[in-house]
């Protein structure tokens, strides 16, 4: 009984997805060190597990609030990478449950948020952290519903990038500069080609609840462009950030993944209709996400020794 509760709770937060919170986190603390030098193991951990928090919050409420205007009971075919948790319309986990662990663990992240903000200077974080709150909890929740208004993509591209980054830029440095918003672009592109190559499988039910994705408004054949857009931009951005010294010339090690990227664009080309043969894009993305995130951390570690 207990094991099955936890294996059931572990579906619901998606945990193999923190790697969109670890990422940032890790990038924007290394950041600050290549940038500043200093660097707090303390800090830097209660970051990670205050932005875990809030992303398992935003998890758990996604898959309350698409139960409620049915959108996750509208998908016939879900996916590891689509249709939500599935705990709810499996009948694993009550919607009261999940909405009450959403709001603990919002609720917990907030708290070691106001903590980092009290011993830091100004009230940065609160701000940070407030804009996050408000943007996982009511990504898919009235009023705001951001990922049913055609700008969900922006929104988890703007959080999990330059927010995080920033935030996490700013607990070791303290300080706010604009070279770590174009610094964090390539990761916010990444993280906006997870969330919407994973929509080309939600269409149907996304265009059956009025959730005008990007995805849903273009219409798949037009949509897929932009699948590869991003993934080409992230590349492109990498380069002129090495080429105007933002970022050190170890960053170029991450053009080592253009295979599969090249990979994603292949299949996601030839199978941007389909749901099954479509899910080796959205692994292929995700991995993508990782590894440049870990490679252009790296990079900065690489920078700062040698």
């Amino acid at each position: 009984m207990f094991k099955e509760a936890v294996k059931n709770w572990l579906i619901a937060i998606r945990a193999p997805f923190f790697t969109a919170t670890v990422v940032p986190v890790l990038f924007g603390s290394l950041l600050a060190w290549y940038a500043k030098g200093g660097f707090s193991w303390r800090i830097f951990f209660l970051a990670l597990i205050g932005i875990i928090f809030l992303h398992t919050g935003t998890n758990l409420a996604n898959d309350y609030f698409d139960h409620r205007s049915g959108n996750d009971e509208a998908n016939p075919n879900p996916t590891p990478f689509s249709g939500g948790s599935r705990v709810i319309q499996d009948g694993k986990l009550s919607p009261k449950k999940v909405l009450a662990a959403s709001l603990i663990f919002f609720g917990l992240g907030s708290a070691i948020g106001l903590y980092l903000n009290d011993i830091l200077s100004g009230n940065v974080i609160l701000i940070l952290g407030g804009i996050g709150v408000t943007s996982g909890l009511f990504y898919s929740g009235a009023p705001l519903k951001w990922g049913y208004r055609s700008v969900g993509e922006f929104v988890v591209g703007l959080n999990f990038g330059p927010l995080v980054i920033i935030g996490s830029y700013y607990t070791q440095a303290q300080i706010l500069e604009a070279s770590v918003v174009w610094a964090s672009i390539p990761i916010a592109l990444l993280i906006a080609a997870v969330l919407y190559i994973n929509e080309f499988q939600d269409y149907q039910a996304d265009k059956s609840v009025n959730k005008r994705t990007l995805v849903v408004v273009l219409g798949k054949p037009r949509a897929i462009k932009l699948y590869y857009v991003l993934i080409l931009l992230t590349y492109l951005v990498i380069l002129a950030e090495v080429i105007i010294g933002l970022l050190p010339y170890y960053t170029l090690l991450t053009f080592l993944t253009a295979p599969i990227a090249i990979s994603a664009l292949k299949i996601a080309k030839e199978n941007y209709m389909k749901i099954v043969e479509l899910i080796p894009a959205n692994a292929k993305t995700i991995q993508l996400h990782l590894i440049i995130g870990l490679m252009l951390s790296l990079s900065l570690i690489l920078g700062k020794l040698f």
